[in-house]
């Protein structure tokens, strides 16, 4: 079985894991911590439990004497002196009840840091990981899935995850624990009067069960649908010229309320089935207490339990209701996060399409010499965009393709690049399959200049390096030099230091092409790609650059992607595509003297650019 296989394998099993406890394997490296969090809250379990003690043994060892001392006719000061002790033994059960207070406080914050310590370590690994994975994702996925439902993925989603693990996960056992302290303690205190109160057990269980049933399919949409509302927002403001160009505003905001409307419906849901549950938990508690008086007074009564077992008890189930309901809110933050969950895991499950061959092969540089034997390729089943296409591009040699819009140029570049994989054929680098080429060293190699250019939020150097350390600042400006950028770049405030905002907004469209001859300049590739590379760039700027891209194209292979045929007259090789085939092969005057589609495109746009 090869790499790729056992990966499927994995991530099939993977799936068949419930995303709770594949978290909890994220979890898994801090179990020592999780550990002593857990030995804190036994204490603090402990702690809770006693509490109601120290009132009971008040109330009988000292305060309920004084009733009877009253009665038998002692005057005030006369009941001072007589009761000293029992005032003393008070403040005594005063001040261990005040410790266990500090005590409980203290517990309670060292608990929540180290939660939210190892939390925040959890977090960051599987931001991590999930960016990382979207790293290794290929092209196609990110024109498949809207971008900001992926940014959802990394920032909501986890902030959900993050709060299960901060106060969830550890305290559900401290609420479990209080649960069965409370109904042994009371057990122990008396049987009679415990089942009596117990009788609520069932009611506020089916309660609990049908909540938890109802929020779970609640919290699925609710997540589904503010990932759609993020991507809907991300995608809208990214394309915010075209909506005002064509006075579209009114009709998104509508379809904007319109998402926000289900949104708020699905959050009313929720709120709804919540403020539901929260009134039977109440009922329960009252009617329990409600028990205790008329049970537990009668009992006292007769004198089956003293005054300070009815305050225990009294305590007792407020404990016991005070967990349940923080149960039902902590079953709130599991549902979400197994929404998020589910959604986090089916992007880490999403296998990469394109990944290095076991013995893949390292190389630092190449030679250039590329080929195209009997390529198909299709991006959907049977689809072909390229149908059997060969050719060969000799080491240093510029090769152009040309064709009419769907003709299979830019996917013929995508390929190079390894952005996808053909489905019949083979890609050869310097003889080299590049499905045997470790990706990295393939795409360094290959320095493409697209129409599109995408510039990140930063300043105009790290917008050329791209985080690659290796390149220094003087060949940062050596590269913008030779692709005349320094220019321009040097009128900026700051020069090589200003800020660029997001996409590079505020930069003409020749100055970002200009910054990307200057930072495919700085990688140093073997070959070039050329896709539309001066189509926005204006007739003097474009001066400016052909020198520049003479000197970039020397002694490397060069692919030229364009529709203006007047750039690339001086090609080695034209290659004209048509429907996903090579129709005609040859240089700018042969191709011309065949008079076929070549020689049509060049009359078409001779006879444009006359007229």
């Amino acid at each position: 079985m090869n790499g790729k296989a056992k990966a499927t394998e994995k991530a099939k099993a993977a799936r068949k894991v419930s995303p709770n406890r594949r978290l909890l394997g994220y979890a898994k490296p801090y179990a020592g911590w999780f550990a002593l969090a857990l030995a804190i809250i036994l204490i603090l379990v402990w702690l809770e439990l006693y509490q109601p003690q120290i009132l009971g043994e008040a109330v009988d060892d000292f305060v309920s004497k004084y009733e009877a001392a009253n009665n038998e006719g002692f005057t005030l000061s006369q009941l001072k002196e007589l009761r000293a002790e029992d005032l003393l033994g008070v403040v005594k059960l005063g001040g261990l009840y005040l410790a266990t207070v500090l005590a409980v406080m203290a517990l309670t914050y060292a608990q929540a840091a180290i939660l939210a310590t190892v939390s925040q370590k959890i977090i960051y690994n599987l931001r991590n990981d999930i960016f990382s994975h979207m790293m290794k994702l290929h092209v196609g996925f990110f024109n498949e899935n809207p971008i900001g439902r992926l940014v959802t993925r990394v920032t909501n989603d986890c902030e959900t995850v993050n709060e299960m693990f901060t106060s969830v996960i550890v305290n559900i056992l401290k609420s479990c624990f209080v649960l069965v302290g409370v109904i042994a303690v009371m057990l122990s205190e008396n049987v009679k009067l415990s089942l009596y109160i117990f009788i609520v057990i069932p009611f506020i269980t089916v309660a609990t069960f049908v909540f938890r049933s109802a929020t779970r399919k609640i919290y699925r949409a609710m997540r589904a649908k503010i990932s759609e509302l993020n991507g809907f927002v991300a995608e809208h403001v990214s394309g915010m010229k075209v909506v005002q160009v064509f006075t579209a505003e009114n009709d998104v905001r509508g379809d904007f309320e319109n998402r926000t409307e289900e949104l708020r419906k699905i959050n009313m849901k929720q709120l709804i089935t919540f403020a539901l549950y929260s009134p039977v938990s109440y009922v329960m508690n009252i009617a329990a207490l409600a028990i205790l008086i008329f049970v537990g007074g009668n009992m006292a009564l007769e004198g089956i339990v003293t005054i300070g077992t009815l305050v225990v008890f009294q305590r007792y189930i407020n404990k016991f209701f005070q967990p349940i309901q923080e149960l039902a809110e902590q079953f709130n933050t599991i549902q979400s996060a197994n929404a998020c969950a589910e959604r986090i895991f089916w992007l880490l499950d999403t296998e990469p399409e394109i990944e290095n061959a076991p013995d893949a092969i390292e190389m630092d540089s190449f030679k250039g010499k590329i080929e195209f034997k009997n390529v198909w390729f299709a991006y959907r089943d049977a689809e072909w965009v390229l149908q059997d296409v060969s050719f060969t591009v000799e080491p240093g040699a510029r090769v152009a393709f040309v064709g009419a819009t769907g003709a299979g140029k830019t996917t013929i570049q995508n390929l190079i690049c390894r952005y996808y994989d053909v489905q019949k054929g083979t890609i050869l680098i310097d003889g080299i399959d590049i499905r045997k080429i470790r990706v990295e060293d393939l795409r360094r190699n290959i320095g493409q200049m697209l129409q599109d250019v995408f510039l990140f939020t930063g300043d105009v150097k790290d917008n050329i390096r791209l985080n690659e350390t290796e390149i220094t600042d003087e060949e940062i400006v050596s590269a913008a030099e030779t692709v005349n950028a320094a220019g321009f770049i040097s009128e900026l405030p700051g020069g090589y230091s200003h800020e660029v905002i997001e996409r590079g907004a505020a930069f003409s469209a020749g100055q970002r092409q200009l910054l990307s001859f200057a930072r495919t300049l700085a990688f140093k590739p073997s070959v070039l790609i050329l896709d539309e590379a001066t189509a926005n760039i204006d007739t003097e700027t474009e001066t400016l650059i052909q020198d520049a891209l003479g000197k970039l194209m020397e002694g490397r292979t060069t692919i030229i992607v364009a529709h203006r045929l007047s750039t690339i007259q001086n090609a080695d090789k034209i290659i004209v595509m048509h429907k996903g085939r090579i129709m005609e092969e040859g240089n700018h005057q042969e191709l011309l003297s065949r008079g076929g589609i070549y020689y049509k495109l060049y009359k078409l746009q001779y006879e444009h650019d006359v007229a």
